[in-house]
């Protein structure tokens, strides 16, 4: 954050305005110039008397274009760090607001021009800003401006830190909303990973409960839609709970989309053969949203192998990965190496044998059955530990009595 260092006797705002003033008279000539600086100065000095720290603030920012364009970066964050510090003297937080919703405009006006300094200026007007909702205004015209001027490599960072903002800005639904949103444009635009783009767009769709009057469930179609294709494509997702929310489950009898959820229904509980069969009737719809046959294939067949483990008692006969994956015989270990490269199976292949021992696997949906399963394996450790531990006990008193009973005999 940028610190305040009076180099003169001129208070820093009233020098602001004189630097700024001239520089915008600086056409006119002397004659026409000096009057008119002399009066912004008065009039600067005013608001500063009386405390109108909002009228100061337009008047310092009424050149702002004009300071971009002509006067070095140094200099422009220097007076930027004057106007912002305003934030910081006034008492009231509607006054604080508007203040900021002023800096702001005129820092985002321009988004194309030294993108990157307007960013750090956002930042250290942030920094200044103790009223937590005027942070959150000023992050989210942050993000705008990095999407404007094309400079997201500075705002994607701050993204793994969402959810202590969140906690510190105490921002409402509608708020979360849009920065949910906001994020995941970004980061798809930017071509991040892919997994956290998704990771925001599922927690946006995810704040569509359908129990509150503002839920507009229309609102969050398209965006499930967007969703759902998502996975779909993600060749490195292959676990999701879209299904627990109301966002998504409402295109299920959508006439426009119920295609869209029946596809999502076939990757997370069916089998490659579903799959074919749903896309020989839905070609045409599923080139439209831009998915490619053979890509689903492939993630298909990793999925139905994963079905495969999840129902096969711990051994999946080569023959059934064969006849499930429609493959052939010698692509069956290709497969089975694929799934444990994507982290997806914890396994040994038995050649002799012709089978896959299973030792662990991925869950495509994590719901309630898969918590009671987590819950009675978890009660049975805990079972198996307690044994363990009475036994111990019970061998420990047996030592001490023996080592008792010997030391009588010997005395």
């Amino acid at each position: 954050m940028t610190t305040i260092v009076p180099t003169t006797e001129e208070d820093p705002a009233l020098a602001v305005v004189r630097f700024v003033s001239e520089l915008a008279w600086a056409d006119a000539g002397a004659e026409v110039a000096e009057p008119q600086v002399a009066r912004l100065c008065r009039e600067a000095q005013e608001c500063m008397v009386v405390g109108r720290w909002l009228d100061l603030a337009s008047l310092m920012l009424t050149s702002a274009d004009l300071i971009f364009s002509k006067v070095a970066e140094k200099d422009l964050e220097c007076i930027y760090t004057v106007i912002c510090n305003l934030v910081s003297i006034s008492e009231s937080p509607d006054l604080v607001l508007e203040m900021v919703k002023l800096i702001t405009a005129k820092i985002t006006q321009q988004p194309t021009e030294k993108p990157a300094l307007r960013l750090k200026i956002l930042f250290n007007l942030y920094n200044l800003l103790e009223n937590a909702y005027c942070r959150f205004y000023v992050y989210m015209k942050a993000l705008n401006l990095a999407v404007s001027g094309n400079v997201t490599e500075y705002v994607i960072p701050s993204f793994k830190k969402i959810d202590n903002f969140l906690k510190e800005w105490n921002i409402g639904v509608q708020d979360q909303r849009e920065l949910f949103l906001t994020i995941s444009k970004i980061l798809k635009e930017s071509k991040s990973s892919g997994k956290d783009s998704f990771h925001f767009l599922t927690k946006y769709l995810a704040t569509f409960s359908g129990n509150n009057a503002y839920d507009d469930m229309t609102e969050a179609k398209e965006d499930a839609v967007h969703a759902v294709i998502e996975f779909v494509k993600a060749p490195d997702i292959f676990q999701c709970d879209l299904l627990d929310l109301p966002a998504v489950t409402q295109l299920e009898n959508d006439g426009k989309y119920s295609m869209v959820f029946q596809l999502l229904w076939i990757f997370l509980f069916e089998r490659l053969d579903s799959y074919l069969n749903f896309q020989a009737t839905n070609s045409t719809s599923l080139k439209s949203y831009g998915l490619v046959h053979e890509d689903c294939i492939a993630k298909m067949r990793l999925i139905s192998l994963l079905d495969l483990a999840s129902n096969e008692s711990g051994q999946i006969p080569y023959a059934l990965i064969k006849e499930t994956l429609r493959i052939n015989d010698d692509e069956v270990e290709y497969w089975v190496i694929k799934a444990i490269s994507a982290k997806l199976l914890e396994c040994k292949m038995d050649q002799m044998n012709q089978v896959v021992v299973v030792r662990r696997n991925t869950e495509r949906i994590f719901g309630q059955q898969q918590w009671e399963s987590m819950r009675a394996k978890l009660a049975t450790w805990r079972g198996n530990i307690t044994n363990v531990i009475s036994t111990i006990q019970a061998n420990k008193v047996v030592e001490d009595g023996m080592q008792a009973a010997q030391s009588t005999m010997i005395r």
